[in-house]
């Protein structure tokens, strides 16, 4: 079992900064993928950016250029570095984990950002 917790969102004007962490606990060893995924209101949940167990990363194409994903393995934490943010990037974010030879999925609550114009 893998827990994830979000934190940072909040609200932010346009063009203003936020990074979003995920810190993991209990089978972190097991982890093979953390990603970051988002949905607006009325909308699909979209992929943003991931990040793999050899450390290679992956971002959408609408973040490109402004979203960074990195981790810290000494506190087992992901973050979503966000710059230049657009009132487009407005939704709840969560942070999922693949993990095991199963590919299990784990979610976090999820984080809101909301990015006034």
């Amino acid at each position: 079992q893998v827990q994830l917790v979000e934190s940072g969102g909040g609200l932010v004007q346009a063009g203003g900064s936020l990074r979003l962490s995920c810190a993991a606990s209990g089978s972190i060893f097991s982890i093979n993928v953390v990603a970051w995924y988002r949905q607006a209101p009325g909308k699909q949940r979209e992929l943003v950016a991931k990040i793999t167990r050899g450390g290679m990363t992956s971002l959408a194409d609408p973040v490109k250029g402004r979203f960074t994903i990195s981790r810290d393995n000494a506190k087992n934490t992901v973050y979503l570095q966000m710059n230049s943010l657009k009132p487009e990037d407005t939704g709840v974010y969560c942070c999922n984990a693949v993990a095991d030879r199963w590919s299990n999925n784990y979610w976090g609550q999820g984080t809101q950002v909301t990015v006034s114009s």
